[in-house]
């Protein structure tokens, strides 16, 4: 019912009640009251007179009303969510209709996302002068974008994308100033884009990238001073990139993502995009653009990824470019750059995707990439370099993908990189040798000395001198000496062969067998190293000079200590902590505490297998070695080129539930420190909790140390700057942040806008922008795993709540999670039913 029978029942005196309601149309209205009662109806209505019903405290006004019945008559409504728009109007802004929000009786949203909805958005919508917020967006609309959205003078969100809109952007949309996102990305629009937009000064997102725009980019838009995100990829524009960007008054322009690629754009990459200072992301790639790279641009100090693959630039690159600290992906193959790479790019440590095939690059590949330690993706293919391959590329560890074929480069392929790579990443070289067994480098030639000149026998013999029995004495002395030493190590070897054999852990030759697990806890001497190492169950043993001797590498380091990833005498890796000096228990309280936890085994638990004491008080923890290294750095360290889907990441989150249960119910254990850096992945992703138990080693002041530095990471419940003492349901708000993290795809470390991520996540939620929240990857794939994504969040926020009471037990959360993911809880059964430790072997 709406205001106006209310106002008429007034006038009647006529006492009403909720059994007597009736509903009137206008029509019915006409037929049962004079003309006057129906001009006192449109005064009511025309000066906004809201009087409340008995039954429903707000009232949607007529005008809405109408507009909104309208809007429902243009729709398709495939899954029947409109169902409660009822023809009453009653419960329309009490929350009683789908996605409807209202103020004062006034919508000021309409929110019906992932909802089906097929049809197409009636022009009625402009009747809706209050509305502030159209979110639409991963339906199935037809048609074009409605031109009286320009009416609405308080419009500030415009969600669309995922449709299949046609026509053009209405150039009356920039008659909305209020306007802050502008989403019409992935529909089917076509024409120019209007310079209008750019009246809506305060617009920070405008995204219409996967449409057939044509023309143009507008030069206005390039001036809109809080433009954050502005993403025009996959389209037919052409013409020139305007050169007008930050040129106007004295605004400081926030443009962070730009990008332009794949459309039809051609001419100079302007060098105004050098006043961009706050950029972090720019693709101009598979347009045509042509000329050099400016220089300028190496003051975009802030640049992280830039992408200026498939064009004609020519020129070098400049050297200027060893000043874009922050990059972490540089692309730029299929041009026609020339001359040398700069031999200062070694600055770009955070660089870990460099891309320059297909160029016309020379000389020598500097040994300086060598040093840039975190590359994983390096393709210096069909270009003219010349001479060896540095042998510095060897010690990139992380190196994952790299190719140098089709250039003119000599000499031998270092052994690492032969052994890492097949040879599709060498071939074209036809000097370059030693990366397949086709290719074998020539064996150098030996020396060949021309005999001595014959000597004519001597038939007389000569008194030996004292100089020459000193000497003879010598040599026979040194002999002995030799012969008594290869005894003595031939007797040692022996002893510790039959020692070995004794224990069951070396064959007769006295070598570690691979493979064979050890069933209980055992303890040898610490070999001529001294010490003593302490072995739990595990699929291989070795003795302490072989860890004392093996291969380490640091992987990082903690407020417990250093990590290492040591490769033994036979090839296996393991994990070495080495734990920080005098922040251990005594040897008798750390002895007794590392035999409980080396006891402790579940599949997403990282094993502790041995650890060491050495004779000067050090302390090693081994564990299994974890390959795919931390969750940290598998979401946040990747190149762009690597994607994470949803199973992965839900995978990731019911592993780490489950290891959590097991820590709670079975240890009795809380783990006090749970980041996603201490959250290993082996070689299918399964994630393994590493770190807990660790409190249990150390003295009370290190453990404090701990709590402090989990409070930085962002990872911290808000009671822990209390209680100081952790508890389950600290560590289920850490695990929400992990949630979180996989959701969002931000660190928790970064705060946003001042917050951190708990927070940041409720303000977006509260502004119901919750699909701002979702990390771009996962938003491609929402018509699929739209219902998912939203009630996974729903949970993380649960379990971040303030209050630790409100927050839920971790086998509550994993439960929520195998029913929002059932197919994936299946298979992770199925994986986990085999699974036994190794002492069931």
């Amino acid at each position: 019912m709406s205001n106006w029978c209310q106002f008429l029942d007034s006038k009647k005196k006529k006492p009403r009640t909720l059994h007597h309601k009736k509903n009137f149309s206008p029509l019915e209205f006409q037929n049962k009251f004079s003309i006057f009662n129906f001009f006192l109806f449109l005064l009511a209505f025309t000066s906004q007179i809201v009087l409340p019903q008995a039954w429903d405290e707000v009232i949607v006004t007529l005008a809405d009303y109408q507009a909104l019945r309208a809007i429902k008559q243009e729709l398709v409504d495939f899954e029947g969510v409109l169902r409660s728009w009822n023809d009453s109007g009653y419960g329309a802004c009490s929350g009683g209709w789908a996605g409807i929000k209202c103020v004062k009786g006034q919508v000021i949203a309409i929110q019906l996302p992932w909802k089906g909805l097929g049809g197409r958005i009636s022009e009625k919508i402009g009747q809706l002068q209050a509305l502030r917020k159209l979110s639409l967006h991963d339906n199935v609309l037809a048609g074009a974008v409605p031109w009286s959205l320009g009416f609405l003078p308080s419009l500030r969100g415009v969600y669309l994308f995922n449709n299949r809109l046609s026509g053009s952007i209405p150039p009356s949309i920039g008659n909305c100033r209020k306007l802050l996102a502008l989403d019409l990305s992935n529909n089917s629009l076509s024409g120019i884009i209007p310079s209008s937009v750019a009246n809506s000064t305060r617009l920070y997102r405008l995204n219409l990238s996967f449409n057939s725009f044509l023309g143009p980019i507008p030069g206005s838009l390039t001036r809109l001073p809080s433009l954050t995100i502005f993403d025009l990829q996959h389209n037919n524009l052409s013409g020139a990139i305007p050169d007008s960007w930050g040129t106007t008054g004295n605004y400081s322009y926030l443009l962070q993502v730009l990008t332009l690629d794949h459309n039809l754009l051609s001419g100079p990459i302007p060098s105004s995009l050098s006043k961009l200072g706050f950029l972090q992301k720019l693709s101009l790639c598979h347009n045509q653009v042509s000329g050099t790279i400016p220089s300028e641009l190496g003051r975009l100090f802030e640049l992280q990824n830039l992408d200026l693959s498939d064009n004609a630039i020519n020129g070098s690159i400049p050297a200027s470019f060893a000043n874009l600290s922050s990059l972490v992906s540089l692309n730029l193959e299929g041009n026609k750059l020339e001359n040398q790479i700069p031999d200062a790019i070694d600055r770009l440590q955070n660089l870990s995707v460099l891309n320059l095939k297909g160029n016309r690059l020379e000389g020598n590949i500097p040994p300086a990439i060598g040093n840039i330690s975190g590359i994983n993706i390096l393709d210096l293919s069909q270009n003219d370099f010349t001479g060896e391959i540095p042998v510095s590329f060897g010690l990139l560890a992380n190196l994952t993908a790299f190719n140098v074929s089709y250039n003119n480069l000599s000499g031998v392929v270092p052994s690492v990189l032969s052994k890492k790579f097949n040879a599709s990443s060498f071939v074209g070289n036809l000097q370059l040798c030693g990366y397949s067994t086709s290719t074998p480098c020539p064996s150098p030639h030996p020396l060949i000395l021309p005999p001595a000149p014959a000597e004519a026998p001597k038939h007389h013999h000569r008194k030996l001198s004292t100089k020459d029995i000193i000497l003879i004495a010598a040599g026979v002395l040194l002999a002995l000496l030799l012969l008594f030493c290869c005894i003595l190590i031939c007797c040692l070897m022996r002893k510790r062969s039959s020692s070995k054999g004794k224990n069951g852990k070396a064959d007769n030759a006295g070598k570690t067998q691979k493979g064979v697990p050890v069933s209980r806890a055992e303890e040898e001497a610490g070999g001529q190293m001294g010490g003593k190492l302490v072995h739990f169950d595990g699929p291989f043993i070795f003795t302490a000079d072989d860890l004392l001797c093996a291969t380490a590498e640091i992987m990082g380091k903690s407020t417990y200590g250093t990590a290492y990833k040591a490769t033994l005498e036979d090839g296996n890796q393991v994990a070495v902590k080495r734990l920080r000096e005098k922040t251990t228990k005594g040897q008798r309280e750390f002895e007794a505490e590392a035999a409980a936890l080396g006891k402790i085994r579940h599949p997403n638990l990282l094993a502790l297998r041995a650890y060491y004491l050495g004779p000067k008080g050090e302390k090693l923890l081994v564990f299994d070695y974890m390959p795919k290294g931390s969750l940290a750095s598998f979401l946040h360290a990747r190149g762009p080129e690597t994607t994470i889907d949803w199973p992965t990441r839900m995978k990731s989150a019911m592993g780490v539930a489950r290891g959590l249960i097991h820590l709670h119910s079975q240890e009795k254990m809380v783990h006090g420190n749970l980041t996603s850096s201490n959250i290993l992945l082996d070689e299918q992703n399964n994630p393994h909790i590493a770190d807990f138990g660790l409190s249990k080693l150390m003295t009370s002041a290190a453990n404090i140390n701990v709590v402090a530095t989990a409070g930085t990471l962002g990872y911290r419940a808000p009671e822990l700057s209390k209680l100081k003492d952790a508890n389950t349901k600290t560590d289920v708000y850490s695990l929400g942040v992990i949630i979180l993290e996989l959701l969002t795809g931000k660190s928790p470390g970064e705060a946003t806008n001042g917050m951190d991520l708990p927070q940041w996540v409720a303000s977006i939620v509260k502004e119901e922008w919750t699909n701002e929240v979702f990390d771009l990857e996962l938003i491609r794939d929402t018509p699929n795993i739209g219902d998912e994504l939203l009630n996974t969040l729903k949970l993380a926020l649960h379990c971040v709540d303030p209050s630790p009471a409100a927050r839920p037990e971790v086998q509550q959360i994993l439960q929520q999670l195998e029913e929002i993911k059932p197919d994936l809880a299946a298979s992770s059964s199925d994986d986990r039913a085999p699974v036994q430790s190794a002492s069931d072997e």
